[in-house]
């Protein structure tokens, strides 16, 4: 593990294995259980780093495989990594562009090689694979950097998702092997992914093979790829046991505020996901009962808060009728607060979650959620 990374595991739920800590950084300290809102291209959609800062993001999630394409490995290296490059102080974790082979499959092959994509953008051909990964992770300068490896769509059959976990174990040998040649003293710790589809063999399986690499972290991915939700709870459950409790734990792509309760009630401690600012620009907004359409003609004429229990600038300044006037107007404005909105609504429910476990009244708050989240927007 770098020496400038580590974990403090603070205090766990007796009851349901839920986890309060802190991970610390060559940038900065991070409070867990962590909602980390996704800047694809380098920019969090419509958010100003001050302003993440403002909401409380204490890390935010980069995409290797776009930022390789554009602007390119030479402009991030010449402007000395994408933390100068951006502006953002705090740690950064950057994806393997592995999930673009999930995501991106009709335009490239697979091989136990790695990847050959030809590009969204022009259609140019590129090979990914973890050697790839890790120089261009380094070239990034992330604080936490991810393994490439083979994410399996859903539904799949037991052959699939076991040819994955295959090459999700090779590749992360090679994505360490390379990593401790590139990593050079920069401090950037590299986490392990589990695989595996929704067989529970298959995780448990992916999970054994990765443990003796001592990984400083262990995410798991693959979930919140159309699978019931039933199944990702399952397969969270039987992992909670099996992986090192003194290692941070991240769900990856994970944005729902069910999945992320449920999540740290099953022990996860760090999420990621577009949804905030994806559903904030098309006027669904999150509340603590479920999400809401504020586009809606029955907000024409309503004058009050778009939350009043959030603390976001949003709902501190304006109403929900004139928010949905900026959306009739197709006003910028509208995207940039509803995204200011859920961002916060999602890391100020880490910090309650946090805060409840620490108190020792994490039960409480979960049987509190579980009564009050009706989920789909009205």
């Amino acid at each position: 593990m770098p020496e400038d990374f580590s974990f403090l595991l603070e205090k766990i739920c007796p009851v349901t294995g839920a986890r309060a800590g802190r991970i610390s950084t060559p940038n900065g300290e991070i409070k867990t259980p962590v909602f980390m809102p996704v800047g694809t291209q380098g920019t969090v959609k419509a958010m100003a780093p001050f302003e993440l800062e403002e909401i409380g993001a204490s890390i935010i999630l980069s995409n290797t495989y776009h930022l390789y394409l554009r602007p390119g490995r030479d402009i991030i290296e010449a402007a000395g990594g994408l933390h100068s490059f951006m502006q953002w102080k705090g740690p950064i974790l950057t994806d393997s562009g592995g999930f673009q082979v999930f995501s991106l499959a009709a335009l490239g092959s697979i091989s136990d090689e790695g990847v050959n994509c030809r590009s969204h953008l022009d259609g140019s051909l590129h090979l990914m694979n973890p050697e790839w990964s890790m120089d261009m992770q380094r070239i990034l300068g992330s604080d936490i950097a991810m393994c490439f490896d083979q994410c399996s769509p859903y539904p799949c059959t037991r052959e699939e998702a076991a040819l994955a976990v295959e090459r999700t174990t090779k590749w992360a040998r090679r994505s360490l092997d390379a990593h401790k040649k590139e990593e050079n003293g920069s401090g950037q710790a590299l986490f392990g992914i589990v695989q595996g589809s929704v067989y529970r063999d298959l995780r448990l399986r992916s999970a054994e093979e990765l443990l003796p690499l001592d990984f400083p972290g262990y995410a798991v991915g693959g979930l919140s790829v159309g699978e019931p939700a039933e199944d990702m709870y399952s397969i969270l459950s039987e992992l909670k046991t099996v992986l090192p409790p003194k290692k941070p734990r991240y769900l990856m792509g994970v944005g729902r505020p069910d999945n992320l309760v449920e999540g740290v009630a099953r022990g996860i401690d760090m999420f990621d996901c577009v949804l905030p600012t994806r559903n904030g620009r098309n006027g669904t907004l999150l509340t603590p009962t479920g999400s809401i359409n504020i586009k809606k003609e029955r907000y024409s004429k309503d004058f009050g808060p778009l939350v009043p229990e959030c603390d976001c600038y949003a709902c501190r300044t304006f109403s929900r009728s004139y928010i949905r006037h900026l959306y009739r107007s197709k006003e910028i404005l509208a995207s940039r607060l509803c995204s200011w909105h859920n961002l916060r609504f999602l890391v100020r429910l880490g910090e309650e979650m946090r805060e409840a476990i620490l108190e020792e009244r994490f039960p409480a708050f979960l049987a509190d959620f579980r009564s009050r989240w009706k989920g789909e927007a009205e």
